[in-house]
């Protein structure tokens, strides 16, 4: 249970800050901080929770994981589900935080760091565009968690190396869809926002969930000593 825990927390730290940092300060930080408050988070995150329970926070991660032979189905299940729960407190808390504030005029005003294309992207990509965006993005960053936590001596590296994959892939990636490559880091806003964000958000569960099926099988190809 104590793994569960942990990946709720530092689910609900990622996206607290993560999407808090777009939804509140975004128009100051520009991309590269909002990417870099998304990095952040998981270097933090991983220094803390990174030996209870391997510091995942990402369904993506941890379907990789599992296809890679390093989890049981019933911890990706319990995991998943840990994720979403972590997430969901994430984004309530951010909304009383953002529904506190006398200038910010709401949620609804500000948005939550939702994840869209057409209408709802920077650049107005398209759905085909954003399905190759997140599958590419999600497939570097889960590619990268398995291959740096492979092996024991790379411990003291692995979360400073993850978080800054997840920055660099959200420099490239916000201004086309917002960068999920998260399943549960879209769900939880796009609930609590409802209308389009509901509607779109089928392609930030399915797209990151296809990269880190090829993520993990790729890796675990290359990897295997049988080649």
């Amino acid at each position: 249970m104590k793994r569960y825990i942990a990946e709720l927390i530092g689910t609900m730290v990622l996206v607290l800050f993560g999407c808090g940092s777009a939804a509140i300060a975004g128009q100051y930080l520009g991309f590269l901080g909002i990417a870099m408050a998304f990095g952040l988070s998981i270097v933090a995150m991983a220094y803390v929770i990174g030996d209870i329970s391997g510091c995942h926070i990402n369904p993506a991660v941890s379907i990789g994981m599992w296809i890679d032979g390093r989890m049981e189905v019933k911890d990706l299940i319990m995991y998943i589900v840990f994720q979403c729960i972590g997430a969901i407190i994430g984004i309530a808390l951010l909304v009383a935080i953002i529904n506190s504030s006398a200038y910010l005029g709401g949620y609804l005003t500000t948005g939550l760091g939702q994840n869209g294309f057409g209408t709802a992207s920077t650049v107005g990509i398209n759905v085909v565009g954003a399905i190759i965006v997140e599958i590419i993005l999600t497939f570097v960053f889960v590619f990268t968690v398995l291959g740096v936590t492979k092996k024991t001596e790379n411990a003291t590296v692995a979360g400073i190396v993850i978080g800054l994959t997840l920055a660099f892939v959200h420099i490239m990636g916000i201004p086309l869809t917002g960068t999920s490559v998260n399943p549960a880091r879209s769900l939880a806003p796009a609930l609590f926002m409802g209308g389009q964000a509901l509607q779109q958000v089928w392609v930030f569960i399915l797209a990151p969930i296809v990269g880190a099926v090829i993520a993990g099988f790729l890796y675990k190809v290359l990897s295997s000593e049988d080649i």
